[in-house]
């Protein structure tokens, strides 16, 4: 949402950013203006027993006002955050939705999305798939059953559709079409390519000196608080050929780790520049760092941990970018054995990661999205 605000205002658009307090450095940096959105927890906690929806509901409320105040030609908000959508609507403003990942809404003969299925090859797979499709849209309706009545307590209309969060005029999926499997695709969502921003001041790290391959290691900075992957990865590749640049993402290590004369340990880096080099990146499969790997034309292995991380796993082995490794076999004997078949097939995982980082500079995700977005209001 950052690189999409910025180059709005480098199009010459007034942009406000209404996010949460730790931003606004960020936010008036680029330009913008910075509006504080209401703090809750994500999920329910002791001192805030507050459900999602009943979230949404209070925080439609301060949201609202500020979207009043302003009287903006359009709200763009994430598709997590529905009190954005829902205030726009009660103040008759048109919105667009910001998917930054895989759009999640299957299709037939796809899988559940996130269980990290790839998409089935053959007729007899999309026929066992589809006996999931009821089942998935009883969710859905029950899902959709608790919006119709948030929006009841906001005195909106209910909605028939199963996404109603998503807006029904403009979806911008912000990630590579290369990753996306075949569909016939609703007129208003459009993947627009990867959205990058990186926080200023993380420095150029260098690796570990050598001609060897270089691995970068780049856990998620959500998940994974015990640094199972780091340590598998840093241990299990001590006595292999190549070379380590691993984060620690601003957590130091819990226990000391046995890293060997060809492995660096970092607090954070710059994905962006140490990627650059690298000749695989190991991850967890969160969708921003294997968006910059694929950026900088780099493969993948692959430790999905939670979320939507199997499935950017899943589309990963299927699009030929990269291997992947269950959370639950990771050791660090496991994941030298997947880094040794991910090197081993090296040329042809870097041929098609190439590809896309070719792809990438012809095609910049936050100009294309302002584009249609400019699109929508003319």
């Amino acid at each position: 949402m950052l690189a999409l605000g910025q180059r709005l205002v480098q199009r010459g658009h007034e942009v406000t950013y209404e996010t949460w307090e730790r931003w606004r450095e960020h936010v008036e940096a680029a330009g913008m203006e910075f509006v504080p959105a209401p703090e809750y927890p994500v999920f329910p906690t002791q001192e805030q027993p507050l459900k999602p929806y009943e979230a949404v509901v209070k925080a439609t409320v301060p949201t609202r006002a500020a979207i009043a105040a302003r009287h903006p030609d359009l709200v763009v908000h994430d598709i997590l955050t529905l009190a954005p959508s829902l205030a726009a609507e009660l103040e008759g403003i048109p919105t667009a939705t910001l998917i930054p990942h895989l759009f999640p809404v299957t299709a037939p003969g796809f899988a559940p999305y996130s269980i990290g299925a790839r998409l089935p090859a053959t007729r007899g797979g999309q026929l066992f798939w589809s006996m999931f499709e009821r089942p998935l849209e009883k969710g859905l309706s029950q899902g959709r059953d608790e919006l119709n009545e948030t929006r009841r307590r906001l005195g909106l209309a209910p909605t028939e559709r199963l996404h109603g969060g998503l807006s029904a005029r403009l979806c911008l999926v912000a990630t590579f079409p290369q990753l996306e499997y075949p569909r016939e695709w609703p007129p208003a969502v459009h993947v627009v390519g990867p959205m990058f921003w990186e926080p200023p001041g993380a420095g150029v790290v260098q690796p570990p000196p050598g001609d060897q391959p270089l691995v970068v290691v780049a856990p998620s900075t959500s998940h994974d608080p015990k640094q199972r992957l780091v340590r598998a990865a840093v241990e299990g590749l001590r006595g292999s050929d190549v070379r380590v640049l691993a984060s620690l993402d601003r957590r130091p290590a819990l226990r000391p780790l046995k890293a060997g004369s060809r492995a660096r340990l970092v607090n954070w880096m710059s994905y962006a520049d140490a990627m650059s080099d690298a000749a695989l990146v190991i991850c967890h499969a969160g969708h921003g760092t294997i968006a910059r790997a694929l950026e900088r034309g780099i493969p993948i292995l692959a430790v999905p941990h939670s979320g939507d991380m199997a499935e950017n796993a899943a589309r990963l082995d299927w699009a030929g970018l990269g291997v992947r490794l269950p959370w639950r076999f990771t050791s660090p004997t496991t994941v030298r054995l997947a880094t040794e078949r991910a090197l081993s097939n090296h040329a042809a995982l870097s041929a098609r990661a190439r590809e896309l980082g070719d792809w990438s500079v012809a095609n910049d995700g936050p100009t294309r999205a302002a584009e249609l977005i400019e699109e929508m209001l003319s």
